[in-house]
């Protein structure tokens, strides 16, 4: 499930659909409600739900409803490399606000593992990024020379 709204949607559907089933006179509560929940599945793959997406302190809302990802005119994403292990998400944010506007901060994470693979990308405020870029790119932050630069745009799979 996607969202608390459509788990409350598809358990209200599921009442429903035993308050239905019992009215036709089936008389075991269980069955009615089981009749309910297949009708309300039923009902989950035939009918699209909308896709509720809340905003978190991590990402601002997204500007355009045709793709996420997709960076706004107004901000631009920073490739961090050769960050030290230790270094957190609100480490990084802290780092580069002094430099302008952060609105969010992604460290990469081995998929195995879960460790910290000591690179992240920054999306910061447009007007702000070259300074960020100027001002960090090889210096030294937690004993380790950070590579700071414009983002490349993420590669398309081409078996499309």
């Amino acid at each position: 499930m996607k969202s608390p709204v459509n788990f409350a949607l598809i358990i209200c559907i599921a009442v429903l659909g035993a308050i239905i089933v019992n009215l036709m006179g089936v008389s075991s509560p269980a069955i009615a409600f089981a009749a309910g929940a297949i009708v309300s599945g039923l009902a989950c793959l035939y009918l699209p739900l909308p896709d509720f997406k809340p905003a978190t302190q991590d990402a601002p809302a997204p500007h355009s409803a045709n793709n996420d990802e997709e960076e706004s005119p107004q901000s631009k994403t920073l490739y961090v490399g050769n960050l030290p292990y230790r270094a957190n998400e609100n480490d990084v944010r802290t780092l580069f606000s002094e430099h302008g506007e952060v609105f969010a901060v992604r460290l990469m994470k081995d998929k195995r593992t879960g460790k910290r693979r000591g690179f992240g990308f920054v999306v910061m405020a447009a007007a702000h990024a070259e300074d960020a870029i100027n001002a960090l790119n090889n210096n030294v932050y937690g004993e380790r020379t950070l590579k700071v630069r414009e983002a490349n745009e993420p590669k398309k799979q081409a078996n499309s």
